[in-house]
């Protein structure tokens, strides 16, 4: 429950990842965050692959978004262990004691809008400039970034949340431009970008409005793995959300 969402409480199915081959290697950037850790969880329950691997700042070897040299490390790291088949970029940054999402174009800051570029489209732009020519040439696979909807240009009613919108519509364009490279060396890949719906995390817990649909961030894993599950070539380029549906760009 957050302070001020219902948390959604509907029983939810559980994916067996059966779309991808047996073994293989599944990799979850971001794996101590809110999303990330239940990710991590639910791979290894599944059985699917035959290494579950989780990257963070505390793991060896550790990423940080601001430096590229770790994220290569990690992927080299990963794909040494088997065939890169499944990759979720579970990183992202809205707000922290420093910066909050503004309200106003009064409250742009060239330093802040740098920031929440740095870790929300460059950092994981880099982690597909090491991971994605790691894929397998043939078989499924799948590389998938932690989007938003509030990213979507055509879906902005609102405004506010300048640097976030924008660096996550920044994003969405760097996993479209990658999927069209990325078709042409691994047919049978999808590089898409994901939005979970709001889950019940410390990012999310000071803006759930009242009655906005919230879910656990358990529920929500199983929700972006059964989405992943679902997708086949076609929806390489894709943004999608946590039942599977495209959201506009």
């Amino acid at each position: 429950m957050t302070e001020r969402g219902q948390t959604h409480a509907a029983p939810v199915a559980k994916s067996d990842l059966r779309s991808f081959l047996q073994a293989g290697v599944a990799v979850i950037f971001g794996a101590s965050g809110g999303i990330g850790a239940p990710l991590v969880e639910a791979l290894q329950a599944a059985e699917r692959f035959e290494h579950v691997i989780a990257f963070s700042r505390g793991t060896s070897p550790s990423i940080d978004l601001l430096d590229e040299a770790s994220l290569e490390r990690a992927a080299a790291f990963a794909a040494a262990r088997g065939e890169l088949r499944l990759v979720i970029d579970a990183t992202g940054f809205l707000h922290d004691d420093q910066q909050e999402p503004e309200k106003s174009w009064r409250q742009l800051d060239a330093v802040n809008l740098a920031r929440s570029f740095a870790l929300n489209a460059i950092g994981p732009a880099l982690i597909m400039k090491h991971v994605l020519p790691r894929l397998p040439r043939s078989g499924k696979a799948v590389f998938a970034t932690l989007s938003a909807r509030v990213g979507s240009i055509g879906d902005n009613r609102l405004g506010g949340w300048y640097s976030y919108r924008a660096s996550k519509a920044a994003l969405n364009q760097l996993v479209r431009t990658a999927a069209v490279e990325l078709a042409r060396r691994s047919p049978d890949a999808l590089c898409i970008a994901l939005h979970p719906g709001t889950v019940a995390t410390a990012l999310s817990a000071p803006f759930a409005a009242t009655g906005l649909e919230v879910h656990s961030p358990a529920a929500a894993a199983q929700h972006l793995l059964a989405v992943v599950d679902q997708l086949s070539a076609d929806a390489n380029g894709g943004f999608f959300d946590w039942r599977g549906q495209p959201v506009t760009w």
